[in-house]
């Protein structure tokens, strides 16, 4: 089986050639190892083979394995990648570089309070629930455009780009275009997409930030 190092270089080698597939520049698609429910050991050596961009879908769990790490590496940038709750939110802020789950006024409006006392100004995503699934979270592509709008003029927040998960049993190539279709409408340069089983199709649908878990650290427990 496989260690981590090599599904890493694998999996970089599958980025660099839909990356060349798609006529597109390198340096615009980031490779995010999603680390969630592994510890410093399976980390480590991912990160001695030279990863930098790790992704996480809880702060708890995140604030109990990465202040170390983030200290003996400065280059480190670590993204939240799950849910946020509002009461998180003040040390989301002080741990994360980016935030991809940004859906709803309430936490917009404590991302910013949060922002400007911490000095702080992680890369935020608003999320979209691409296949408005009622059981995730995101907003509904329809109400995107409003919800970036407002969290730019009322909240006064930087969106930097979209998210989305497509339904599990989905083609999500049709989600992908819309995210693309939309973020580009609304001047945003950035699309987090694209997981293990289809980042490469992501790639070639304008994702600039590839969530990529157990193709790189294994099967989850």
């Amino acid at each position: 089986m496989a260690d981590a190092e090599t599904r890493l270089a694998e999996v970089k080698a599958r980025v660099a050639a839909a990356v060349a597939r798609a006529g597109r520049d390198p340096a615009e698609v980031a490779l995010v190892a999603v680390s969630k429910t592994f510890g410093v050991d399976a980390i480590a050596p991912v990160l001695a083979a030279g990863q930098r961009e790790f992704g996480e879908n809880r702060v708890q769990e995140a604030e109990g394995k990465w202040p170390p790490l983030k200290a003996r590496h400065p280059d480190l940038r670590l993204h939240l990648i799950g849910p946020l709750q509002t009461n998180k939110a003040r040390e989301a802020v002080a741990l994360f570089d980016a935030i991809h789950t940004v859906d709803r006024d309430k936490l917009a409006g404590v991302l910013a309070k949060e922002t400007a006392r911490q000095g702080r100004s992680p890369t935020l995503f608003v999320e979209v629930n691409a296949g408005k699934e009622p059981q995730k979270a995101g907003v509904a592509p329809e109400q995107a455009a409003a919800f970036v709008t407002r969290c730019r003029d009322v909240h006064k927040l930087s969106i930097e780009g979209l998210m989305c998960i497509p339904p599990f049993a989905d083609d999500p190539v049709p989600h992908f275009e819309m995210l693309r279709d939309l973020g580009a409408a609304l001047g945003l340069k950035s699309l987090s997409m694209g997981m293990s089983a289809d980042y490469e199709a992501a790639i070639l649908h304008g994702a600039t930030h590839v969530r990529v878990g157990s193709a790189i650290f294994g099967a989850r427990d």
